[in-house]
């Protein structure tokens, strides 16, 4: 029946892949038959539970690709992949049943089979799923494995808008931290004039400091010299006779008394 298909490249690589998957699960469940050591069992048991789980997400996956391409295939090619998809369902459920076999006789419950997530609490254990694959028609199962895959599906629409919730996120994060480091990076400039405004101003204040000490000098200086220069003067005025006392360049010296003057006149002699 592959063979007849109209299939696009996709959906015959998906195709394959599947149908290999089958003939590796058949051959693998019948070297199971003749392996007698239940430890090795278990293990060849829990790869063929693999690629179980491998072939159900290949047929997920060619089921997408189907509603994909529905719009541009033909009613009748869209039913004979839709025949072919349960096809390859059904196949998958009779290898599903089988492991229900080798699982009763090993008695093990441990590998299971729908596994969602390990350490899930609340899921159905492979003996549970076996159970109710067997006790279900093929279109039921058809119609289980539609549903579990719509499911999924729909648990990847979910992700998809959780993903594309928390890019916008932090977008707008990123852009709001933009905008702090520019404010903050306006602020340092701020300061950083501030800090240079400060030292200019200490400078300043140093220099006019220096300039006022040296002005205060300079008017001690004059201070003491005319004080001096006064003093000098009153102790001329009071002792006009002290030789010790050396005259004032410029300055005239102290007029003599009358009675010096009167002496020496020499009119004033005669008489």
């Amino acid at each position: 029946m592959a063979s007849n298909l109209s299939l696009s490249p996709q959906l015959e690589q998906i195709h394959g892949e599947i149908r290999d998957h089958f003939r590796a699960l058949a051959n693998g469940f019948q070297r199971l038959d003749k392996i007698k050591d239940s430890n090795r069992q278990s293990k060849q048991l829990e790869e063929l539970t693999e690629k179980m789980r491998e072939c159900k997400r290949l047929v997920k996956e060619f089921d997408r690709e189907l509603k994909d391409e529905e719009a541009r295939n033909s009613p009748e090619v869209n039913k004979q992949l839709n025949d072919e998809k349960q096809s390859m369902i059904k196949e998958l459920n009779s290898y599903v049943a089988l492991r229900k076999t080798y699982m009763s006789t090993l008695g093990n419950k441990k590998v299971e089979l729908f596994d969602m997530g390990a350490g899930v609490s609340g899921e159905p254990t492979a003996e549970e799923n076996v159970q109710v694959a067997s006790s279900m028609s093929n279109q039921e199962l058809v119609d289980a494995g539609m549903k579990r895959m719509d499911e999924t599906d729909q648990a990847i629409e979910r992700s998809k808008q959780v993903v594309e919730q928390t890019l916008e996120v932090g977008t707008q994060t990123a852009a709001n931290l933009k905008g702090q480091t520019d404010q903050m990076g306006r602020v340092v400039n701020h300061l950083d004039t501030i800090q240079f405004s400060i030292k200019k101003a200490s400078q300043l204040v140093k220099e006019i400091g220096r300039q006022v000490a040296t002005d205060k000098c300079i008017m001690m200086f004059l201070f003491l010299i005319v004080c001096g220069v006064i003093a000098i003067i009153i102790v001329k005025i009071v002792h006009p006779n002290n030789k010790d006392i050396r005259d004032i360049p410029g300055l005239a010296p102290p007029a003599q008394s009358r009675k010096l003057l009167y002496l020496r006149n020499p009119e004033y002699m005669g008489k």
